[in-house]
């Protein structure tokens, strides 16, 4: 997912940002003989993700910085581990700390929350998955921390999977006709997915064979029995009221897929910190 050139680009435009027209603290103390060696710390408990576009700042301001990595993405570290060493440009490390940091504190603390709602779920068949609310223009690093962190992505964008809701089933009149237009019109490669906040829109759902039917809102009651009626004829979805302490009864109710926007939006950062030697 995090090609070398979707990384390039962002990170340039985060250094651009925060550096700007030069760093006038390292600019007037570091020369370019200076040299520095930091470790990558962490102070707390998590799951580890974002080390790729972690190194990538640092090579961009200079490729005379080298970074020793101890962890890959997706191990779980515990507080006071080291991370990683970094030796050379002590102008490009300090220049590219806070950057550095502020991807892979983000990207960390998304792939830990991910981690502590699947592990929720326990030996239940159902997978968490996020959603589209995310931070704009920074998607493609929470979705892959959520990969990381061991569940599966919802749609990427809007082009993904037609995905009729409540507001679009008002504009076409009913189900039926959301599903019947879209299905004419769309590729034989995507999916649809209806959202459903009553029995009787999951019944209409399975007549118009949807791919995906969404259970919005529901309580577990009601989802079981949704989960019978559907019997397979669809990948079921749970969405609504997700959080670490219903996300196991709400896999208990047969569901395959729980999606909570909870483990990005609502993600803390992972507490990292770049100590110099």
């Amino acid at each position: 997912m995090l090609d070398n050139f979707l990384i390039n680009k962002h990170v340039l435009a985060a250094l651009e940002e925060d550096i700007g027209f030069g760093d006038i603290t390292t600019d007037n103390l570091a020369s370019e003989d200076d040299v520095l060696v930091a470790k990558l710390n962490t102070r707390t408990d998590g799951v580890l993700c974002g080390l790729k576009v972690f190194e990538q700042v640092f090579k961009l301001l200079s490729e005379d910085v080298d970074i020793k990595f101890f962890f890959k993405d997706g191990d779980k570290i515990k507080k006071g581990d080291t991370i990683a060493i970094l030796k050379g440009s002590a102008s490009a490390i300090l220049k590219g700390e806070r950057t550095g940091l502020n991807y892979i504190q983000r990207m960390s603390g998304i792939a830990t929350e991910t981690r502590k709602y699947q592990d929720a779920i326990g030996n239940y068949k159902a997978r968490i998955s996020d959603t589209r609310k995310t931070t704009p223009n920074f998607r493609i690093f929470e979705k892959y921390s959520v990969l990381i962190g061991g569940a599966c992505v919802h749609r990427f964008n809007l082009a993904d999977c037609a995905m009729i809701k409540d507001n679009h089933i008002k504009l076409a009149g009913s189900l039926t006709n959301a599903v019947e237009k879209i299905r004419k019109n769309i590729s034989h490669t995507h999916k649809i997915e209806v959202e459903c906040d009553t029995i009787e829109q999951v019944k209409e759902a399975v007549n118009c064979n949807a791919d995906i039917i969404m259970l919005d809102n529901m309580n577990c009651e009601t989802m079981s029995k949704a989960v019978k009626l559907i019997n397979g004829r669809a990948i079921v979805e749970a969405s609504g009221n997700v959080n670490l302490d219903t996300v196991n009864s709400i896999a208990a109710t047969g569901v395959d897929i729980i999606s909570s926007s909870a483990i990005v939006a609502k993600a803390p950062t992972l507490d990292l910190a770049l100590d110099i030697e």
